[in-house]
């Protein structure tokens, strides 16, 4: 049980660290001034998107990185 929590908080923080990565690459704007982009957000009543395109990306991350796993596993079982 220990060893799922452990995997969770890290995925999480993986998914936490793309939506950051993320914001800050598509609005350099929210680092000067996020009451405005805030605001937009409102006003344009966008909330969600942002989640959904950092779990695209975090997907494809994480496919990636299982396949790289996954190879990994292959050598080291060779290696022995």
């Amino acid at each position: 049980m220990n060893s799922i929590k452990r995997t969770l908080k890290k995925e999480f923080f993986i998914y936490l660290g793309t939506l950051l990565v993320l914001i800050v690459l598509a609005h350099s704007d929210i680092l000067s001034d996020p009451f405005a982009r805030f605001e937009l957000m409102g006003q344009k009543e966008n909330f969600t998107h942002p989640f959904i395109y950092s779990f695209a990306i975090y997907s494809v991350i994480f496919i990636i990185r299982k396949i790289i796993d996954f190879i990994s596993s292959l050598f080291e079982k060779k290696a022995q």
